[in-house]
Order: structure tokens, then sequence, then C-alpha cells
């Protein structure tokens, strides 16, 4: 992939300074922003409501491993469809309002069972929106500077990710602990989100497919040779996936963290106070993190933040205290400012632009597929062993993940460059 691949390319600072693309990078991170506030707000209550009506680790684990996986399978279709296709709007738009207009229902369940399908379908939006919105964003940033595009987003999105929280902190202590108006106070940011989407983003696609098939056909197949499998012939993408598949392994619900963080004393009123505090270093670190991919190579970044994840789920294996919860759910969002931006950006590295919707799309699935599995493991063992076994598995399974990632090769492209030998 060259510097001129990229359609916000402009050969003076005068002429992108005036190019409209670029306002979709902030517009695409404020309604991360806006949407992230609503999802935090109703995720960090969801495992003491989930309890409040008689759900255990089991359910919890098998509502969000279906949960995310719906998400990222879906995001298979929609990377497809953004590459086959040519647009990114519409899709954005269509998963941004599936997923806030089924968010408030959540305070109408009465059964897990309903939780699940109000889930499947709020992150069935998230994934239809994902892969469109990294296309789109891949095509907005100026050369150079596609790490801290995406380091950008994820910030703003953090920043959503500290005030849902807050909010739901908020409503809690005026309302007496009803958890069910958080849920239904979401609708608000949801709405605000769309609105932003609708109204500010520009498209950046031409309407038409990057790189038309031989035949007039839709290919009969997704793994057929004008589908997928050009994407897996990519250098660099086998051992991509493989590292990331293994990692999905150990990468179970974040609520795990929370639950870990119950058992050893930490009251249900404090769990929104623990997504702050991840949240906060998360924000706070995103954006410097994704320069930092712009200037070194990005699997380091990202090598280095899967080890950071091993060593905080080495310390929820061993942790006994409630006191210490707190230095390692800060440590969390270390790892996860490390990795978010720098993920998607090596990405973009490795893929031709004409392929980046499925690239994307392919990746959100694997890692899907691993949440699901990952999840559900973690809900039986936790239930049936203990969850020092579940944590300290996940550290080991994130520490190998970490080598493959370093032994990719260096992609040809403007960021992330190799410095020197790898």
């Amino acid at each position: 992939m060259q510097e001129s691949e990229v359609t916000s390319a402009d050969s003076g600072p005068e002429q992108r300074a005036t190019n409209p693309l670029r306002r979709n990078v902030p517009l695409l991170g404020l309604s991360s922003l806006l949407n992230d506030t609503a999802s935090e707000m109703a995720y960090w209550v969801l495992p003491f409501f989930l309890t409040s009506i008689g759900a255990g680790p089991r359910a919890l684990g098998v509502i969000e491993g279906v949960a995310e996986s719906a998400a990222n399978l879906v995001r298979l279709g929609s990377g497809y469809l953004a590459d086959r296709f040519g647009r990114r709007k519409p899709l954005i738009v269509i998963g941004y309002v599936l997923a806030n207009a089924v968010k408030p229902l959540l305070g109408f369940a009465q059964h897990w069972s309903q939780v699940l399908g109000l889930r499947a379908l709020d992150r069935t939006g998230k994934g239809i929106r994902g892969a469109p919105r990294d296309v789109m964003i891949s095509e907005s940033a100026d050369p150079g500077k596609l790490g801290a595009a995406y380091g950008l987003r994820q910030a703003m999105d953090s920043v959503g990710a500290i005030l849902g929280p807050a909010l739901a902190f908020a409503i809690l202590w005026g309302g007496h602990h009803n958890v069910r108006q958080v849920f239904w106070m979401a609708a608000i940011p949801g709405a605000l989100t769309v609105a932003v989407v609708l109204l500010g983003v520009r498209e950046t696609g031409t309407g038409q497919p990057k790189a038309k098939p031989s035949t007039t056909a839709l290919p009969r197949s997704p793994l057929s040779q004008t589908g997928w499998r050009p994407v897996l012939q990519l250098t660099g993408i086998p051992l991509l996936l493989l590292s990331l598949g293994l990692f999905g392994l150990a990468n179970f619900s974040d609520m795990f963290l929370v639950l870990r963080a119950h058992t050893v004393g930490t009251p249900a009123r404090d769990a929104p106070l623990l997504g702050l505090l991840f949240n906060v270093v998360f924000a706070g670190l995103s954006f410097p993190m994704g320069r930092i991919s712009d200037r070194i190579a990005r699997k380091w970044v990202l090598g280095l933040g899967l080890l950071v994840f091993a060593a905080v789920h080495l310390g929820f294996a061993l942790v006994h205290s409630s006191v210490m919860v707190w230095p390692l759910f800060a440590g969390y969002g270390i790892y996860h400012a490390m990795t978010q931006g720098a993920r998607s950006a090596l990405v973009a590295d490795l893929t031709p632009r004409e392929m980046r919707g499925r690239t994307f799309g392919l990746v959100s699935a694997l890692t899907g597929t691993t949440a699901l599995v990952s999840s559900i493991l973690a809900g039986m063992f936790w239930a049936r062993t203990s969850p020092t076994l579940v944590f300290g598995t996940a550290s080991v399974l994130a520490a190998v993940a970490a080598i493959g990632i370093m032994l990719l090769p260096a992609p040809a492209s403007a960021g992330g460059l190799e410095a020197g030998p790898a």
C-alpha cells in the first residue's frame, strides 16, 4: 500500500486543510464518544442486573460470548458489502440505529434469555458499522497519520466510556440503585449518535466496487477467488490471523473482570467506578499510542500490549483483595490503549485499499468466533474449577500470541515502518 492510495492524500498542507474528508475522523470519533456513553452506561451494571434476575456466571458467559460474536461475525458480511458496493455511510448509519434502538429495552427484561436476545441485537449493530467505519477512517486520514487517526477515534470512544459509567453511577445513586433507569436513560446519547453520523459524516466511497470481479455475477461463496481467498494470500495476514485467533481464546468478556472484582469484595455500586478508571487510562493513552505506532513498527506496540494483557490477567488470577483490583483495571486500560488503534492501523498497512473491508471483516469474524468460545469456556471453568485457572490460562495464551505478532513481516506502508532489523 502506497501513500497515494489514501483518498485524503493531497499534495500540500493548504489542500489538506480544505479537504472535507478530513472532518470524518473527528466526527466518527464524536459518534463513537456518544455511542460508547450509551453502551457503557449499561455495560458496567449488567452483571449485577443479571444477578438480580437470577442469572449467574454461566449465563453471563453465554450472553457476552453470543453478543460479541454476533458483532464480529456480522462484520464479515458488512466488510464484504463495503468492498463490493463501495459505500460506507449507509452501513454505519444502520448499525448505529439498530444498536441504540434496542439498548433501552434492556430495562424491561425479566429473564436472562431476553437479555441475550437484546445484547445480540445491540452487538449486531456494532458489527454492521465496524468494518465500514474502519475503512472510512483509512480513506479519510492524512498519509503517515493512520495510527493517530485510529488512536483519536479510540480516545474519543474512551471518553464516552468514561462518561457512561459516571452517568450510570449518578443515576444509581439518585434513583435508589434502580439499574433499569440506567438502561432507559441510555437512549439519549444513543439518539445523538445517529444524528451526528447521519448529518455530519461524508461518504468516502464511490458507490462502485473497488475491484470488479471477472464476471458480473456475485461470487457464489465468500471463500471464492473473487471473495476472500485473495485476502488470505496477502503477506503477513495468515500469521496475523493465527496470532489474533489464539489471543481471542484468552480474551473473554470484560464482564468476568467485573465479576472477579465482586468475588474479592468490591461492592456493586463501585462497578461503574472501575469502568471509569479503566476508561480514563484508555482514553488518555489511546492517541499517544496511535502516534507512537506511526513512528515505530506497529507490531511492537501491538505485541507489547498483549504482554500487558498477560500480566494483568495473571494479576487477576492471583488477586485476593479488592484494593488490588483498582491497579489491575488501570493496567487493563493500558493494554487497550496499546492495541486497539495499532491493530486497526496494522490491518490497513497489510492490506490494499480494495480489500480492506474484507480484511477488517475477516479479522473481526475470527476474533468474534474465538470470543464466543472463550466466554463460554470461561463461564464453565469458573463454575467447575476456579477463577484462578481461568485468568491464568488467559495469561499464557496472550503471551504466546504476542510472540506471533512480533514475528510479523514489516508492512510496505507509510505508517509503522520498521526502523531497523526485526
